[in-house]
């Protein structure tokens, strides 16, 4: 539950099953960060299934109510995304999110979002920080970062954007929300 807006949980994606349903998320306008925007359905079922398949990167759907309203992938960045960019340290985990587009958009919903992603990623245990590198130009993404605890490292350049290298801890997310991680 988070703050009247709902229950979220997940699941992992199935790269078939799943991949009209993504396809429509990522070719949104309103997912232009998440550069699929041109891409067609074998496109979104080759990348969640090479995404499935690697060892050190998962995807998951979102689901609010029990109906799909995200996507979001977890992965190393020791050996995926950040492989040499940054210096992992032990218990880092990469995250993307993407919210399902809605023309019926609800105030917090996103900030809620981010918040159940958060609070996914920290249930397990052996996470001690949550790393991200979103596209300097972001700047809605950066105001939901800072909301939730997430200091800024510093910018990189890796070779699709230009990126600003985030991470948020266990205490630094407990903190932001007011509850334990």
């Amino acid at each position: 539950m988070t703050a009247g807006l709902g229950t979220f949980t997940f699941r992992p994606l199935d790269p078939v099953d799943d991949a009209p349903l993504v396809h429509g998320w990522v070719t949104h306008p309103k997912a232009a960060f998440w550069m699929m925007g041109d891409a067609e359905l074998h496109d979104v079922e080759r990348e969640y299934g090479a995404i499935v398949a690697h060892p050190h990167h998962d995807a998951f759907i979102g689901l609010h109510d029990g109906e799909p309203a995200l996507l979001m992938e977890r992965y190393d960045p020791a050996e995926v995304e950040l492989k040499g960019l940054y210096e992992a340290e032990p218990g880092d985990i990469g995250m993307h999110f993407l919210v399902a587009p809605t023309d019926t958009p609800v105030h917090g919903f996103t900030r809620a979002v981010i918040t159940a992603v958060m609070k996914e990623l920290f249930s397990d245990p052996s996470v001690r920080r949550v790393v991200v590198e979103p596209d300097v130009r972001n700047s809605a993404v950066h105001a939901l970062n800072k909301a939730v605890g997430f200091e800024v490292l510093g910018e990189i350049a890796k070779p699709e954007k230009n990126a600003l290298l985030s991470a948020c801890t266990r205490e630094q997310f407990s903190s932001a929300i007011g509850v334990d991680a």
